[in-house]
């Protein structure tokens, strides 16, 4: 569950590029140092930060990749501010690509695939507003409060209907997954699916609602069963495009 920016510094500067990085637990800003490569898959970057006595420490290593479908640059970082790695992209959206901007967006490494439900408790309530929903997920490992986006940016029927979005401790809004609005073909009723990066990887659930909650604004949130009268998404990593 990670979000943060990256911006290509000035060819003169001491770091190539500066930004933050953040998520549920931290907000970070962090700084890509050229570095010597001692062979081709070795890292272009020292990822640094600096630490609350005002040292700047090594926190990562960073490469500068193309993607196989797109062709677009990237970079890969792995990073590890002491709650364990991690592996974020910076990524370009198409205009900042088409303006030279040097501007990344940090977004997680995409997943091949989604952990077991298993036992979840949650809650999703539409609001008056704006076509958003608040909620929250727990299990025995986390607890995440989370909100409901509208995509704005939604072009395609397998684009996701929704963005989840969390908040870092400073209140930077991070996308951790994204929900579609579907209907059962066995019921006929309207439901959400919703794909979650959660602290134990991503993670499917759908958010239904019971005989006395239908026509309200309340959503029980319960584990995803893979079932013949339930329509669902192809997608099988977390989908942050779109």
């Amino acid at each position: 569950m990670f979000a943060g920016t990256l911006t290509k510094n000035a060819e003169t500067a001491s770091a190539a590029y500066s930004g933050m990085i953040h998520s549920t637990r931290f907000d970070v800003g962090i700084q890509l140092e050229t570095r010597t490569k001692m062979s081709e898959r070795s890292p272009d970057y020292d990822v640094t930060a600096v630490n609350k006595a005002g040292r700047k420490v090594r926190i990562g290593t960073a490469w500068n990749e193309t993607g196989n479908t797109t062709g677009n640059p990237y970079i890969s970082m792995q990073i590890d501010v002491g709650l364990g790695p991690f592996r974020v992209n910076a990524v370009q959206t198409k205009e900042a690509r088409e303006a030279m901007t040097g501007e990344f967006e940090i977004i997680p490494l995409v997943s091949n695939g989604a952990m077991k439900s298993g036992s979840i408790a949650g809650e999703l309530t539409a609001m008056d507003a704006d076509n958003a929903f608040a909620g929250y997920i727990a299990n025995m490992m986390f607890d995440l409060d989370f909100m409901l986006i509208e995509n704005t940016y939604k072009t395609e029927e397998t684009h996701p209907d929704y963005r989840i979005e969390v908040s870092s401790p400073k209140g930077k809004a991070i996308r951790v997954g994204s929900a579609w609005m579907a209907k059962s073909s066995r019921t006929g009723n309207d439901y959400l699916s919703l794909l979650i990066n959660t602290p134990d990887g991503d993670l499917r659930v759908n958010a239904v609602q019971n005989e006395e909650q239908r026509g309200g604004q309340t959503f029980s949130i319960i584990p995803f069963v893979e079932s013949a009268g339930q329509e669902r998404s192809d997608n099988t990593g977390l989908a942050l495009v779109g």
